[in-house]
């Protein structure tokens, strides 16, 4: 039968008092330490040779007419999977290829317009020696992360981000831990720079992302608006008699005030209502009662700035203007349907 390797742990602490002098919580402590400080001399290393080189792997990703294809093998393919999936999703096509098979008929997924990121700690991974001669023979551009311009991979790169070396996380200094997280942040930062590069949108965020909270938060106002006839509006001049019936007919708790030429200038709200109580209300103009330039959004804003804009004044309804004019109005309900909260 097999046996654990792992020992019997130490009890957990307690209280708060005892995570000073917890084993396991001094252990997470030291990790993130020493990964903070791998990622210290990353950022040391960008403000020098390795920030020229990362402005060259820019360029090169940006003048390539193709994707970009990432690969590397261990724990190197598992941040290579992370990092083309975040490159993919703010606006670089890219896609993963595992080294092994690459060699048993993936290759053909890489194309001449296309630039390769390889990524590996040593830069002597044997499983990428094919897709380094593919690179060469068909003159594919090709971005190494290494921690070694020497090595294999950093000769053979047309660009070569080098990464600074330090001490892993790992007492035993074997298992890659700080390696991978300087690694993975080298990736994210290449996701940014290109974002930026592109002008990539939050609209377009939206459409690589249309499910769950971050589809919500990037979900236009337009989309969830009530438009068109759903919208209480009431003419200036009108009696609150009226604006009493549109608001009951509508739901929404308010009703909006539209000038001669279709402006909104004003809302009645049941706050106003509240504040003009009395027995010739409903002979009042609704311009008696209204509350004037009323805070307002357009529809192309999107519904988290109109969720915020709610909560921060405490109001349940905005209206949805576009050059002044009343298009619809957004009411909490519809944000809190999304997910909004």
């Amino acid at each position: 039968m097999a046996q654990s390797l792992r020992s019997t742990p130490a009890a957990a602490p307690r209280d708060v008092s005892d995570v000073e002098s917890s084993a396991s919580v001094a252990a997470a402590i030291r990790t993130v330490e020493i990964e903070q400080a791998g990622l210290g001399s990353l950022a040391g290393a960008l403000k020098g040779a390795l920030g020229l080189a990362f402005a060259r792997a820019v360029e090169t990703i940006v003048a390539s007419k193709g994707r970009v294809v990432v690969s590397g093998i261990g724990k190197s393919g598992h941040i290579g999977r992370k990092v083309a999936a975040t490159l993919a999703s703010t606006g670089t096509p890219a896609f993963f290829v595992h080294p092994a098979e690459a060699s048993h008929g993936d290759l053909g997924m890489i194309a001449p317009d296309d630039v390769i990121l390889a990524i590996s700690w040593s830069g002597e991974t044997a499983e990428l020696r094919d897709i380094l001669q593919y690179a060469h023979r068909f003159r594919v551009p090709l971005v190494a992360i290494t921690s070694s311009l020497e090595s294999a991979l950093g000769r053979a790169a047309d660009v070569a981000l080098v990464l600074p070396h330090v001490g892993e996380a790992c007492p035993h200094g074997l298992a890659p831990t700080t390696s991978t997280t300087m690694q993975l942040a080298l990736g994210d930062a290449l996701s940014v720079a290109l974002l930026e590069s592109g002008k990539f949108t939050p609209g377009d965020f939206k459409r690589f992302h249309p499910g769950g909270k971050l589809g919500a938060v990037l979900t236009f106002v337009r989309d969830v608006m009530h438009a068109g006839d759903a919208a209480p509006l009431i003419r200036s001049g009108a009696p609150m008699s009226e604006a009493l019936l549109v608001m009951t007919q509508k739901s929404f708790g308010c009703v909006g005030v539209v000038d001669e030429a279709g402006m909104l200038i004003g809302i009645v709200t049941d706050g106003d209502l509240r504040r003009h109580m009395g027995p010739g209300l409903t002979a009042m103009a609704v311009d008696q009662v209204m509350t004037r330039s009323p805070r307002v959004i357009r529809p192309d804003d999107l519904a988290a700035g109109a969720m915020s804009e709610l909560e921060g004044r405490a109001i349940t309804a905005l209206f949805v203007v576009d050059q002044g004019r009343p298009v619809g109005l957004v009411h909490i309900h519809d944000l809190l349907k999304l997910g909004l909260v």
